[in-house]
């Protein structure tokens, strides 16, 4: 599906109207160029389950996660997480059961024009620092403490939050990334993003107090604030002239080999998979549950609504990640020496 010029991507019926082309390129518009801004297509992102899909929380713990104890005790294990786990942190997600639609920008957006990239930062500016502010919660410490019993080969996460290491966690692999840095799409620098927001600001003087109101509105998974005109927000390139992008994997880029290497060594190593508050609408975690699958290895999955991966598990409760992880940590027990 081509872009029009209303919308600016494909997106999925019911969505917001997402990253505008003519509010990208109004000067094109008011002069009657639209046919010289860019022509990209974008592939739907995967929309979230109806609300309808949320099974309740169930009432008997102990009856919910008994399979799932039997079938992990005794064995190392593998984490692989999802938005869900940080849900409780105050981090929305994107595929949770009524969930709002979202289309995030892509990577071959953000790299076709300065206007997509004004679009990006002006937003992210003011909603990153939720993601920085975020508090681990039960779930994230409970994963922490199963890596410090030796029960966890490693964790393999989707979220780019950073809140299992603050949680405590150390073989933490972050497949989509990480949102405290900045590099550049030339020379490879790596900016820390503090700084990279400190000159956001000396270039965009009360942008983030007129508009702080937003950000206490809506922000997305991935700290993306809904805001309708970005309009006369200044960015700033690398040092060498490059286009500067956050360390993070946008939606329809790949995850970099190094990170899906280490991935899979940790899945490889242990005797199942933990599949935590992921929906595995995308291949960068489902691939690994297959994996694990193929090798014989039990797979639980813990999620509040579908998966991509229900037919190939061993177990699936239906249960929210910050009452289940602790329980399963409370109850597992040491590896035989």
């Amino acid at each position: 599906m081509d872009l029009d010029e209303t919308t600016g991507t494909a997106a999925p019926p019911g969505a917001e109207p997402a990253h505008g082309l003519a509010e990208l390129f109004p000067t094109a518009y008011r002069q009657g160029r639209a046919t010289t801004v860019p022509r990209i297509v974008v592939k739907p992102a995967p929309l979230p389950p109806p609300a309808s899909a949320l099974v309740p929380e169930p009432e008997d713990l102990d009856a919910a996660l008994a399979p799932v104890l039997d079938v992990l005790a005794g064995r190392r294990l593998a984490a692989l997480t999802g938005a869900g786990v940080s849900t409780d942190s105050g981090i929305p997600d994107y595929r949770s059961p009524g969930s709002p639609v979202r289309q995030p920008m892509t990577f071959q957006q953000f790299c076709s024009s300065e206007a997509f990239r004004r679009h990006y930062w002006a937003r992210n500016h003011l909603g990153w620092r939720h993601l920085r502010d975020a508090k681990p919660n039960a779930g994230h410490a409970a994963l922490a403490a199963l890596e410090a019993r030796g029960l966890l080969t490693g964790l393999v996460t989707q979220n780019i939050d950073l809140l299992h290491v603050r949680a405590g966690s150390r073989a933490v692999v972050h497949l989509h990334g990480r949102y405290d840095r900045v590099k550049c799409l030339t020379c490879g620098a790596v900016i820390p993003r503090e700084q990279h927001d400190a000159d956001l600001v000396a270039l965009n003087p009360g942008w983030r107090e007129r508009h702080e109101h937003v950000a206490d509105v809506e922000v997305a998974p991935d700290a993306d604030v809904v805001l309708e005109s970005t309009a006369g927000f200044r960015i700033t390139d690398c040092a060498c002239g490059g286009v500067l992008i956050p360390d993070v994997v946008f939606f329809g880029s790949n995850t970099p080999r190094e990170r899906v290497a280490a991935a899979t060594a940790i899945v490889d190593d242990a005797a199942a998979l933990l599949v935590a508050g992921s929906s595995l609408a995308v291949m960068s975690g489902l691939r690994f549950v297959r994996r694990a699958a193929r090798a014989g290895h039990p797979v639980v999955i813990l999620n509040r609504g579908p998966t991509r991966g229900d037919d190939l598990a061993t177990v699936k409760v239906d249960v929210g990640t910050s009452r289940a992880l602790p329980y399963l940590a409370a109850r597992l027990p040491d590896l035989a020496p």
